[in-house]
This record gives structure tokens, C-alpha cells and sequence, in this order.
């Protein structure tokens, strides 16, 4: 399968590049695939082609995980809905970044940067405005000068110079009429989340399973679409919390006890009914009576160890 075989290209690469992997996210809904961490970085990834089959939903819950988890959103495919993902190019899906393998490698194993960015009408690159300044002002050409050599506006070299992007076909002009590079790189791990919190909607039985965390102090963000449901904080530890039924929390236990261990987290799953108190690898699964026994969420840290 196409979806199979690209894990295993990304996985591939990201050891290459001597980041730790963690399980594949393989329990649907899923908004993200795996989780790699390098030193300081933490990289959640969704593997999808086209990777317009990412939706704002799966996006948003992307966003989320990254966000609290202090990691950064990436999405790794091979072809967008007309055509295939260019190799040193980066594609914009929801704000979040989506590269194919190649690039990947280059920027992780290699460290070479990607020059280009897809946006509606083509590919463009950013302009690094200072050193394209510096280069007209040796020369002591005016804006209209240069405006006039290239056959744009005045202004346009003005907003090249102030930081707009512009066609590869524009840039490579440039960088021949000064005989210097003045195409600036994309750094992939340059993200700022963009997304509103998801509005309040009705609690499910499952999601309300955590509203004890709530009481013992815990801040709970919810997710959609996540192996876990929700992130769960206090003071400056991170608990991934699954909740439901004691069947379907067996199950995701062990992933969620291996994407904890990924990311130095805690693992927590919180059943409906009464269960017997019990660790699946990392994570800890309790029963809501036990829950309502403890005083707050130290008492929870000192349980799950």
C-alpha cells in the first residue's frame, strides 16, 4: 500500500538522520502517523498523498498535539491532488508544512534547506531583502533602475526588498544580474500555530470520563482525532490521557504508552466502568472510583510513577 510504504520511506530517513521513532500510529481515527525526536526536536508527522487528504480537522488536531507537546507539525507525501510534491519544495496544507521524502532527506541528513515554496499560481522563493538592498545600493542603482532591468515596478523591488516572495523564474534573474544569491531558505522548523481552540461542544460518556482530571487540577485539552483524547497538564508535567471503555483503551494503551515514552511524557487511560488497576507497559488504567480517591494531581503523577 502507498500509505505503508511511505512510513517506512519517512522512518527511513529520520533514523538516517538519528531521530528516535516511535510506534506507527496504526488505530484510526488518527490525525497524525508517528513521532520523532531528535535532541531538542520533536517532530509530529501525518504521511498522507495526495496530501490534500489532509483535512482542517486532521490539521487543527495536528496543530494541537504539536503545540502542547512543544513539537512541530509536518506532513510527509508524494503528491498533491494535480501533480507530484517537487523535491526542495515546500507545500502549505492548513498552514502546516508538507514535503515529500526527498526533501526530508535533504534538509535532515544532508542539511540542505528547501529554496521553494508552492503557493497558488506556481512555485516561488523568499527574497532576502537586506542583502538584495545591499547589492542594488553597491551598484547605486534606484529602485526604478533595477525595476527597469528586471521589467517590473518600482514598487515590486521595494516589496522584494521589504520581504515578498517572488517566482523562482524572477529570483534567478536576480541572482544573475548581481551574480550573487539573494534566495533566501525555508526553514521547516519555523512554525507558529494559527488555529483557534476547538469551540465547546457536548461532553461525550467517554470524554466526560475525564472531567476528574479537571477536579484534581489537571488542564485537559481535548483532541479529535488522536490516538489519546486528550493532553492533560499540571504544573509542568504532560500526561497523554485516553479514555472509554476498558476494551477500547486496552487497545491503545501500549501506543499510547510508547508515543509517552517518545515524548518524555506520562501515559494515563481512564475507563468508564470499574476496572482492576493496572499498568499496560507505561501507561497506567484506572477506573473511576480510584480516580475519585485521589486529593489532586500529584497524588495521579506519583500513581502513573
Amino acid at each position: 500500500m502507498v500509505q505503508e510504504r511511505l512510513v517506512n520511506k519517512a522512518v527511513s530517513v529520520l533514523l538516517m538522520a538519528g531521530f528516535a521513532c516511535s510506534e506507527r500510529c496504526s488505530i484510526r481515527p488518527r490525525s497524525f502517523d508517528l513521532i520523532a525526536k531528535r535532541e531538542e526536536f520533536l517532530l509530529i508527522i501525518k504521511v498522507a498523498s495526495p496530501i490534500d487528504n489532509v483535512s482542517e480537522e486532521i490539521a487543527r488536531d495536528l496543530d494541537l498535539v504539536a503545540t502542547h507537546l512543544s513539537g512541530l507539525p509536518l506532513i510527509i507525501g508524494e503528491r498533491g491532488r494535480d501533480a507530484e510534491l517537487e523535491r526542495g519544495a515546500v507545500y502549505l496544507r492548513y498552514g502546516i508544512a508538507a514535503v515529500n521524502p526527498e526533501t526530508l532527506y535533504d534538509y535532515f541528513v544532508e542539511g540542505v534547506p528547501p529554496l521553494v515554496y508552492a503557493s497558488p499560481g506556481g512555485l516561488y522563493v523568499n527574497i532576502d531583502g537586506d542583502v538584495l538592498r545591499e547589492l542594488r545600493e553597491a551598484r547605486d542603482l534606484s529602485l526604478g533602475d533595477l525595476g527597469h532591468v528586471l521589467g517590473v515596478s518600482r514598487r515590486t523591488i521595494s516589496k522584494y526588498e521589504a520581504g515578498m516572495g517572488t517566482t523562482l523564474e524572477m529570483a534567478i534573474k536576480l541572482e544573475e544580474f548581481f551574480d550573487a544569491e539573494v534566495i533566501e531558505s525555508i526553514d521547516l522548523l519555523n512554525y507558529s500555530s494559527h488555529f483557534e481552540p476547538y469551540p465547546p461542544g457536548e461532553p461525550s460518556p467517554e470524554s466526560a470520563a475525564l472531567t476528574a482530571l479537571q477536579r484534581l487540577g489537571l488542564q485537559i485539552h481535548h483532541l479529535r482525532r488522536a490516538p489519546f483524547q486528550a493532553m492533560a497538564h499540571y504544573k509542568e508535567q504532560t500526561i497523554l490521557a485516553g479514555c472509554g471503555s476498558a476494551q477500547k483503551v486496552v487497545k491503545r494503551a501500549s501506543l499510547i504508552g510508547n508515543l509517552s515514552e517518545i515524548t518524555r511524557t506520562h501515559a494515563l487511560c481512564v475507563t468508564v466502568e470499574e476496572v482492576r488497576q493496572k499498568r499496560i507497559g507505561r501507561t497506567l488504567l484506572i477506573g473511576p472510583e480510584a480516580l475519585s480517591r485521589l486529593e489532586d494531581g500529584q497524588d495521579l503523577l506519583d500513581l502513573i510513577g
